[in-house]
């Protein structure tokens, strides 16, 4: 399992056990197997989450596609148990879907030789408008990302600027040098997008986002080449 996949599992987790507890359920998270109720103790399995309630408890087991198909006997012979289980019920939470809007997005996005190619009319753009050139390179830069990250990390939970940066940095494709310079022109492109006047943007901010998208396609371009 990726990190990517393990962090978002962890966060999901954690939102459902604030969810249920503020219904009142009484919440136990990875329990023991001494701690389980009989009937799942002779299944040897370990839910991510046990909610316990006054009328109802729940089960809860959090899963991405490829786990859920590679152990789809022991769910069906779990969900069949805990819904003959009188005050129980089961409850699955799939994580990494492989959703038609995600697809969408993706074919919808610019591939790499798409990027290389408007990368060269960005360097135009800058010396007579500044500000257009930069919102241009971001958008450019965000395309980049999210082809990286779907290399690095395969079908991707979300795809927003700020998560792919800091899951980026976080496996070490973006350095923590690349990283400060990418946070503080997300809040260029932000001041700039949203009609606020900024004197932080310079040419030299501009030659660092073009530099950091170059780099990151050539990361493209040297991982296809040693898979």
């Amino acid at each position: 399992m990726s990190t990517l996949t393990i962090d978002i599992k962890r966060e999901q987790l954690l939102k459902l056990a604030q969810e249920y507890q503020e219904k009142g359920y009484k919440v136990s998270i990875h329990p023991n197997l001494e701690d389980l109720p009989e009937f799942l103790k002779k299944y040897r399995y370990c839910p991510d989450m046990i909610a316990y309630g006054g009328e109802e408890s729940v089960v809860l087991d959090i899963k991405s596609r490829a786990s859920l198909n590679t152990s789809s006997d022991q769910v069906r012979a779990l969900a069949k148990e805990i819904e003959m289980t009188r005050g129980w019920r089961l409850e699955f939470v799939m994580i990494n879907p492989e959703d038609e809007t995600y697809s969408s997005k993706v074919e919808r996005s610019l591939k790499q030789n798409e990027i290389e190619s408007q990368l060269q009319v960005v360097g135009q753009l800058s010396s007579q408008h500044l500000e257009s050139a930069f919102l241009f390179c971001w958008s450019l830069l965000e395309a980049t990302l999210r082809l990286v990250a779907e290399q690095e990390f395969g079908i991707l939970q979300r795809v927003d600027p700020l998560y792919l940066i800091k899951q980026l940095a976080t496996e070490g494709v973006i350095s923590q040098t690349d990283y400060k310079l990418l946070m503080n022109a997300l809040s260029l492109r932000n001041a700039i997008a949203h009609g606020f006047k900024t004197t932080q943007l310079s040419q030299n901010s501009m030659s660092e986002l073009i530099n950091i998208t170059e780099q990151l396609l050539q990361t493209l371009k040297t991982d296809s080449f040693v898979h």
